[in-house]
């Protein structure tokens, strides 16, 4: 049997199933190979609230935010998509589409890609447990924009590993994700408008290569927007391993920690993980990648020495790894683009450097493309401030630009 067969043969299977049981569990069959569910309704109040007290608390400061102009409803989304570097083995992912209650029946709409989460739901298709997606739904979506945002392979709902920074696959389930999307608005009677895309942290990374991916396909993006964008592995991890800074956050270990279990996974190298890091912090590695809920961070080491290998540190046997060879292929910014792009950063980011942060600019600069533009979200920045700041920014931004 063909592959195209096998497929499709899979996706009937599974939805079949799925609109069995649509009347038991609330789901809707927009199609095939799509399905979604009201899971909530943010009224004026409770948007306003998100954007006075909710996000103060987590990013640490209060940011002038456009107030709300109407409620929305949140749909959680399952759909088909395929794991490219598994020879596109078919999988189930899930996501968020927030659909303002306007009357209008055309809208603009933009995509968000979510940054680092530890736990499984903190997701988009779980709002409430994502602050970030909160304040994308009540800054974009209150006012008039659909917000759409896929959970990646291995959290939401997915029955996968966590594919974190495995970033064919996060680029691939970001677009399967913007097709299901315009599957459930035809269904529900919308027309999707401009199309904006945007993300934070491991999200900005993931909006690059998506970005990338949908200019390849043709697709029209208006103008993209990132925060704290880390688009190149080899100067972010050897920053950490050979020239670490004060302002350093102790959890950049979990991000070694993240990437090499997700590379074993994902490109299927056994051993690859164990490889990389120290034997006694192995296995309490390995149970945070499995989103083990008992493991508690104080029991995470914070010291790069503790976590990795000795040899690791030695910048050329380093590049030379298994490890260092995938993670050197990790540089969305490194092809002409075509869309309007404007990156922000923390000046003093503990995740990331100025230098880190503005080499997508540099890079397009270089070649002579002034579409892309860099900006500090200034001296007292850092990694969730920058990204509390970046939205009104984009916000403003993306406005001037809607078809009229």
């Amino acid at each position: 049997m063909k592959l195209s067969a096998f497929f499709t043969m899979f996706l009937f299977i599974i939805y079949s199933n799925a609109a069995k049981s649509q009347e038991s569990n609330d789901f809707r069959i927009a199609s095939p190979t799509v399905r979604y569910k009201l899971i909530g309704t943010y009224d004026l109040t409770r948007l306003n609230n998100i954007l006075t007290k909710e996000i103060p608390a987590e990013i640490g400061e209060k940011v002038n935010y456009t107030s709300p102009k109407n409620s929305v409803k949140l749909y959680s989304v399952e759909y088909t998509s395929i794991v490219p570097e598994q020879n596109n083995r078919p999988t189930i992912a899930s996501g968020l589409i927030a659909i303002p209650q306007t009357g209008s029946k055309v809208m603009p709409m933009v995509s968000y890609q979510h940054g680092t989460v530890f736990g499984k739901q903190e997701v988009p298709s779980f709002p409430e447990e994502s602050f970030e997606t909160r304040l994308m739904i009540a800054q974009f979506a209150g006012q008039g924009y659909i917000v759409i945002g896929t959970d990646y392979f291995g959290m939401g709902t997915s029955k996968e590993k966590d594919s974190y920074m495995v970033l064919r696959s996060q680029v691939q389930a970001s677009y399967d994700m913007y097709e299901a999307s315009k599957v459930i608005l035809a269904n529900e009677g919308i027309l999707p408008g401009d199309l904006f895309i945007t993300g934070w942290s491991q999200g900005a990374v993931i909006t690059m290569g998506f970005l990338e991916k949908l200019e390849a396909s043709g697709v029209k993006v208006k103008a993209a927007g990132t925060a704290a964008a880390q688009c190149d592995g080899y100067i972010m991890t050897n920053g950490f391993l050979n020239f670490p800074r004060k302002i350093d956050a102790p959890w950049v270990t979990t991000m070694f920690i993240l990437t090499a279990f997700a590379y074993e996974e994902y490109y299927q190298i056994p051993g690859l993980a164990q490889g990389l890091f120290t034997a006694d912090q192995y296995e309490i590695s390995k149970r945070l990648y499995l989103k083990d809920t008992t493991v508690k961070f104080q029991e995470i080491p914070t010291n790069l020495h503790k976590l990795i290998r000795p040899e690791y540190f030695n910048s050329l046997y380093y590049k030379q790894s298994a490890y260092g060879r995938l993670i050197s292929e990790l540089h969305p910014y490194q092809w002409v683009i075509k869309t309007p792009l404007h990156m922000y950063y923390g000046d003093i980011d503990e995740s990331l450097s100025i230098g880190l942060a503005r080499m997508p600019f540099e890079f397009q600069k270089a070649i002579g493309n002034n579409l892309v533009e860099v900006f500090s979200a200034g001296s007292d920045a850092n990694h969730r401030i920058t990204y509390g700041r970046a939205v009104p920014k984009w916000k403003t931004w993306f406005d001037s630009m809607l078809i009229k």
